[in-house]
């Protein structure tokens, strides 16, 4: 009996947070558009969130070409298949690892970031102030953050890619002595619009994601410093299962269309 009071109760608090959520969404959506526009603040979220990720998305998008490549090469010999590396490393890469792995890492880094920063001003009560003096902190603080993250992802996105594919084309210079030039042109030869497009498009939707999971955690934090670690904990986690189910819905959208 205590385990299925416990399971109800799980349940419905996933579905209350699912709600809550959604009406978050809902209230970015109406009020995204309406004056007045704060793209000062905008302007300095994008700088922040994006200029500040550029090492970690390069870190990885390297070490991602490097692994990869360094996994796959035994294989691709073994069946007499290496000169087909370039065209399936840069296939995979813009079609699916890049844009999962660099919104992964951006859901670590920018989500919870943005839940401890409105957590803790929820906490000293700084948004209240805001409220008070007749300052919109929607507007300045939630919406600001969604369209910085909405835009800056899918151009730290095509930044992994091309970090990821020169660390793969490295491998292949030194282990295949293939040059440079020919490992690119064998990548853009066999990538076509068909294949960005669709990766492109769930970037922008991964980037909103983690921007509304993160506003949402900290604009609701509970009060006490407890709290603002929870809630940015809970930003990363929340974003980061949010990121596969959308990734999810992208992959089989598109095979939809490819069948079409």
């Amino acid at each position: 009996m205590g385990n299925t009071s416990t399971l109800f109760k799980g349940v419905k608090e996933f579905f209350v947070e699912i709600g809550d959520l959604s009406h978050f969404a809902a209230r970015f959506l109406r009020e995204v558009l309406k004056p007045p526009f704060e793209f000062k603040e905008l302007i300095r979220q994008c700088y922040q969130m994006g200029n500040r990720s550029l090492m970690l998305v390069t870190v990885t998008g390297f070490i991602i070409g490097l692994v990869l490549t360094l996994q796959s090469r035994p294989t691709l010999i073994q069946f007499g298949a290496v000169s087909w590396m370039p065209n399936m490393v840069g296939i995979s890469i813009v079609r699916e690892i890049g844009p999962v792995i660099t919104a992964l890492i951006c859901a670590g880094r920018i989500a919870s970031g943005i839940g401890a920063e409105l957590g803790s001003m929820r906490v000293t009560e700084q948004i209240d102030a805001m409220e008070v003096s007749g300052t919109n902190p929607f507007k300045y603080l939630v919406i600001t953050r969604i369209m910085a993250t909405t835009l800056m992802l899918p151009i730290l996105v095509l930044y992994g890619d091309l970090v990821a594919l020169y660390g793969s084309a490295l491998v292949e210079n030194l282990k295949g002595d293939v040059s440079f030039q020919l490992y690119f042109n064998t990548v853009f030869d066999a990538l076509s619009f068909s294949d960005l497009v669709p990766a492109t498009i769930k970037s922008f939707f991964f980037g909103f994601a983690i921007g509304l999971v993160g506003c949402y955690k900290g604009y609701y934090s509970k009060k006490g410093t407890a709290g603002v670690g929870i809630a940015a904990n809970t930003a990363v986690v929340m974003a980061s299962l949010l990121l596969f189910v959308i990734d999810f819905i992208a992959v089989f959208i598109s095979d939809i269309f490819y069948e079409l």
